[in-house]
Formats: structure tokens, sequence, C-alpha cells
């Protein structure tokens, strides 16, 4: 096995790890961590097979900038993930969850036993992909040409997402603000 294999192998544990761990974690902080690890170890899947500039937007936009304005969302509304989440799942989550992850199981050991680890991970041009495959100019091309609706419709979901989270956060904290006015108004005319 040779040491891009080795590479190959101990980044897509440590996506998978991540990405599941982002999954079970209750505290949304934590959720946010694990994803930024998944990301960036994405991020040198992508280095390995040549797309120099799909592996860097990764580390640089996706986990420099939108997942930490995500975090810092999360800490500026305060946003706490054991409030409800301690209650007993129900055995229907419960089923789920083992039919999901044995699922998921038997994928990964179908992918392990298919590929054998007798050829090696290709690296630098993915066969049938094109000479510039993940060049700023495809990339661009891509982007700004034939994907560019759904490109502005996703930022369009996200600034929503995060607006909404605003509003909802904000009419929370209202309601807190007037039950704690009226338990001290409630409070002083008991001792005045």
């Amino acid at each position: 096995m040779n040491l891009d294999s080795v590479i190959f192998i101990i980044s897509a544990a440590v996506t998978l790890f991540g990405a599941v761990m982002m999954i079970m974690q209750r505290n949304p902080v934590a959720s946010v961590l694990y994803f930024i690890l998944s990301l960036v170890a994405q991020a040198v899947l992508y280095v390995q097979l040549g797309a120099l500039f799909v592996g860097a937007v990764l580390i640089i936009v996706y986990s420099g900038a939108i997942l930490v304005l995500f975090l810092f969302v999360i800490m500026l509304l305060n946003l706490r993930g054991d409030e409800d989440l301690g209650a007993p799942s129900s055995p229907v989550s419960q089923l789920t969850k083992y039919v999901v992850s044995i699922g998921i199981i038997a994928e990964f050991a179908f992918v392990i036993w298919s590929t054998g680890f007798s050829s090696s991970i290709p690296t630098g041009i993915i066969a049938g992909a094109s000479e510039n495959f993940g060049s700023t100019e495809q990339v661009a091309r891509l982007l700004f040409g034939r994907y560019l609706y759904p490109f502005e419709l996703t930022s369009i979901l996200l600034l929503a997402a995060i607006v909404g989270a605003v509003v909802i956060a904000r009419k929370e904290n209202g309601d807190e603000i007037e039950s704690k006015a009226a338990a001290k108004t409630a409070a002083d005319e008991v001792t005045g």
C-alpha cells in the first residue's frame, strides 16, 4: 500500500467520523466543529485528486467563513442543544437509528470489499475527467454559467435561514423578558 492510499483512507475515515459525530451531537456548537473537521478532511481528498481550487474553496469559504458564521450565530443566539433532547427517544426513532447505522456500515463494508485495496487510489487527473478538472476557470464557468440560478437560490435560502433564526430567538428572548418582568411585579406586590 503506497502513501497515496494511506492518505486517502485516513482522510476518508476522518470525513466519515466528523460527519457521524456532527449528526450525533446534542450541542450545536460541537456539531458545527465536527462539520468543520469533516470539510477539512474532504478538502484533503480533493487536493489529492488534483482539484486544488475546490479543496481551497472548501477550507477558505465553507470552513473559514460560512461555518464560522454559523458558529457565531449559534453562540450569539445562545442556543442550547441539551434542553429537550434529554428525553428518551421513541422506539421508532431508535429503530430508525439502528437501521440507518447498519445500512451505512454495510455500504462501507461493500466499498472496502469491492475495491479490495488492490488498485491504488487515483491521484491527479481522474479517469474520464477533463484536463482542467477543478481549475478556477472550469469552476467559474460552471458556477456562474450553468449553475448560476441554483447558486443564487442557495444563498437566498441561507440568508432566510439566518434571518429566521434571529427572529425566533428575539421572539423567545422577548417572551422571557416579559415573563421575568411579570414575575418581578408579582413579587413586588407580595412584598410591598
